[in-house]
């Protein structure tokens, strides 16, 4: 096999074998079916399904390492959704992938009541994000007179950074200290993009530049404080991406109509599930924002690692005094893109061009439709939760049985 490296030894068949990974011309298409093949000899599976796919390899560089072929999950769209947002206005469809069965169904029925009780507003207070190093000093009165000096130097910081990248601008800094140790948000506006990548290498030479100016003794880029792909109290002041909310009243008529329960019902099944989360120590409040964040993610490109903490929020039902329902989801940290990463990739553009969200421009639209469509999640779980529904819905809808088997397990 000419042109290939060592990827890892395997000791157990004798000599080093060499595994199918080229330096430069690893993505081809002949490169990617080679992988796929020594695998499959490898193991003795037969990767038909995998190497089935529309992507091509060229396509995948930046995206994947070691590329053999793609994976599949079943896509589904929900809707009709209206929305009254600052971006995001007018009736969508929303594509989700997954393979729980009855979450499509799910979120389809809190779209129609949403809609027909008038569709939902958004908005976004927040839109950024934010890497946080930690700097290390021999003292806590080193550490002190740095925290308190940094602040001063945010001008001649942001110019460091900001030489990096084109698109990522540095906000403010804020320091946090620990003992004898600093963290420092950086806090950035990324644009369109998720951005880590561009604000971690920016942050780095700010870090550079901090110990060439600085009492401090080391640093390390990334301290744990940022929350990147982690779930935590922080999450819920924002600052971790975008800041969204979605609210909707619906009329008592359309709640009992398309969710079988009435508004009171909904606020009480609210209140004790409500103390069923401060029991469990649980980081904000929802019924499975996760789900659909998941779904959405995974149909359009998203890094879904960053579901962990763009779940953290918080979903509220209250019964005005006309006896009417007002259901908002805040989502403090929404992590989502619509340049970069794998937007551009495949099924991943397709799904983003169906919401009308592709390319520069766009992001903020995406984050209000994901956050109405949270709401849609959270309202039909909920009604199925205090209608006593939500076991029977899955029976229905989320059990892969053979073909054949009826409801409850006879033929």
């Amino acid at each position: 096999m000419v042109g290939l490296t060592l990827l890892e030894p395997d000791i157990s068949q004798g000599p080093l074998e060499l595994v199918p990974r080229m330096k430069s011309q690893g993505y081809a298409r002949a490169c990617v079916e080679q992988r796929r093949r020594w695998l499959e000899q490898k193991t003795g599976c037969r990767l038909v399904h995998v190497g089935a796919h529309s992507i091509a390899g060229d396509e995948m560089r930046g995206n994947i390492e070691n590329p053999l072929g793609a994976v599949q999950v079943p896509l589904g769209v929900a809707g009709p959704l209206r929305i009254n947002g600052i971006n995001a206005q007018g009736v969508f469809y929303v594509p989700l992938a997954t393979t729980e069965g009855a979450l499509v169904r799910s979120y389809e029925r809190g779209m129609v009541a949403l809609t027909r009780a008038g569709g939902v507003t958004t908005r976004i207070y927040l839109d950024e994000n934010r890497v946080s190093p930690v700097f290390l000093f021999d003292s806590v009165g080193e550490a002190y007179d740095f925290a308190q000096s940094l602040p001063g130097k945010l001008e001649s910081i942001r110019a460091e950074a900001e030489s990096t990248t084109r698109h990522g601008k540095l906000l403010r800094l804020e320091c946090h200290a620990i003992g004898r140790e600093v963290i420092v948000n950086f806090c950035y506006f990324t644009g369109d993009a998720q951005g880590m990548n561009m604000i971690v290498k920016a942050t780095e030479q700010v870090c550079k530049w901090v110990m060439d100016h600085t009492e401090a003794r080391r640093f390390y880029v990334f301290s744990g404080f940022s929350s990147e792909k982690r779930a935590s109290g922080s999450l819920l002041a924002g600052g971790k991406g975008k800041t969204v909310t979605a609210g909707a009243l619906l009329p008592k008529e359309t709640v009992k109509s398309y969710l079988h329960v009435t508004p009171a019902e909904l606020a009480e099944m609210w209140r004790h599930t409500m103390l069923g989360h401060l029991q469990a120590n649980a980081i904000g409040y929802n019924g499975h924002i996760a789900n659909g964040l998941a779904a959405i993610f995974i149909a359009c490109g998203q890094d879904v690692a960053n579901v962990v903490n763009s779940a953290v929020g918080i979903t509220n039902f209250e019964v005005d005094g006309d006896g009417n329902l007002y259901a908002s989801v805040t989502l403090p940290s929404l992590t989502v893109a619509t340049v970069g990463g794998g937007t551009g990739l495949g099924t991943s553009r397709e799904c983003l061009e169906v919401l009308g969200c592709v390319g520069s421009g766009q992001a903020t639209k995406f984050a209000e439709i994901i956050a109405a469509t949270l709401l849609a999640g959270e309202l039909s779980m909920g009604a199925a939760l205090a209608s006593g529904e939500f076991v029977a819905a899955h029976e229905t809808y989320g059990r892969n049985r053979p073909i054949g088997m009826y409801v409850d397990g006879s033929r």
